[in-house]
């Protein structure tokens, strides 16, 4: 990556929809050139064009869960039980005492608080020995986030991580907003 590619991806942050001849202007190249150069990156799996959602125009409340896993095992049984989950927006491994971190979303706070000790949650994984759990208060740089709004099918009878919506206390309460992966939901994804 040269630093012409550096100037395209700069733009292309800021704004994923720039013509290519706004950015063969940028750098100083002709529109194919620009093209050229950005098609090149797409094929060597160096940038990925997507869209973003805007969490706080959505009202939706993001968290960081912390969590430290007994083992290799629990850790993969965790990264697959939430492989599909549309409230994930991503799950990272660590190489400190917690050995996992996920960023999540939520609609409103009752379904936050769901997120952080229900059934559905993170934290009541099989074998999660301690976990911490903050609620993202701003988030001052940028608003968005990569939501995986492709999850929000809304067509299961149980969510992605196994649990039934339509069984669970603070669901029929109207406490949680359902999974956005089944046909129990009642939110805006």
């Amino acid at each position: 990556m040269d630093e012409v590619d550096k100037q395209i991806i700069s733009e292309l942050l800021r704004d994923g929809r720039t013509p290519y001849k706004r950015l063969g202007e940028i750098i100083g190249y002709t529109t194919m050139g620009a093209k050229r150069r950005v098609e090149k990156m797409l094929s060597k799996n160096l940038i990925r064009v997507s869209a973003e959602v805007n969490v706080e125009a959505l009202n939706l409340y993001a968290a960081l869960i912390l969590l430290e896993l007994e083992s290799r095992d629990a850790l993969n049984r965790c990264l697959q039980r939430f492989r599909d989950c549309p409230r994930v927006v991503n799950l990272f491994t660590l190489l400190a005492g917690h050995n996992l971190a996920a960023l999540i979303i939520a609609e409103d706070k009752e379904t936050l608080e769901s997120e952080s000790m229900d059934r559905c949650s993170l934290r009541c994984t099989p074998g999660v020995r301690r976990t911490e759990f903050y609620p993202i208060g701003t988030m001052p740089y940028s608003p968005f986030l990569r939501i995986r709004l492709n999850l929000a099918t809304k067509d299961r009878e149980r969510a992605p991580c196994g649990v039934d919506c339509g069984s669970c206390g603070r669901y029929q309460a109207s406490k949680c907003a359902g999974c956005p992966a089944t046909k129990y939901y009642r939110g805006p994804l």
